[in-house]
């Protein structure tokens, strides 16, 4: 389904289908974390978001917050399986029952839980050039990588912020996501 079909259907009554292209297209990783999300337990990531004001020359807000990551849930066919058979009857079981046989089309599935808090959400306004002050906050970052190893430095819009933190936790997902599955075949999970 394509970007501008999914969009009627979501909250953003405040921006338009436009808004929210931008603001993913616009969402860059300056500095990433040096860790995958856990398999067997949850990961907190602290992240730096750095916008930069539309309105104002050399305005620069930072926000500093915790992206908190659940363990992946493991979604196995007879779980699917499971969920099918809700209000149906004698058919529906038996399908079920077929669907829960080696090589049939539900595959094992693995769900990744956020919770963003935005209580967790300092802000910060610098007066100086986005340059400046991302420079600044990454080398921050780099050097405080050896014991924070799960924090990254982002760019994104300001009006769209939380777009870009979603964008950022997809991302995370991705690329978490062969080395979780890894995990869980080494220990016979899958």
């Amino acid at each position: 389904m394509a970007l501008a079909a999914v969009w009627q259907y979501l909250p953003w009554a405040m921006f338009t289908a436009d808004d929210f292209q931008y603001a993913i297209e616009n969402t860059r990783l300056l500095i990433g974390p040096r860790r995958q999300i856990k398999t067997f337990g949850n990961t907190q990531f602290h992240f730096h978001l750095l916008t930069e004001s539309m309105d104002r020359v050399n305005e620069v807000r930072i926000r500093d917050g915790m992206i908190h990551a659940e363990r992946p849930l493991l979604l196995t066919p007879e779980h699917h399986a499971r969920l099918l058979l809700e209000n149906f009857g004698e058919k529906a079981a038996e399908f079920a029952e077929w669907l829960r046989q080696p090589g049939r089309p539900l595959a094992t599935i693995l769900k990744y839980g956020f919770q963003f808090r935005r209580s967790e959400v300092q802000e910060t306004v610098v007066h100086d050039s986005f340059d400046a002050v991302s420079e600044r906050l990454r080398a921050q970052v780099e050097e405080s990588q050896a014991h924070d190893p799960l924090s990254a430095v982002l760019q994104g819009v300001e009006d769209a912020w939380e777009v870009c933190l979603l964008k950022f936790t997809l991302d995370l997902v991705q690329g978490s996501s062969s080395g979780n599955i890894g995990d869980l075949r080494s220990r016979g999970l899958l």
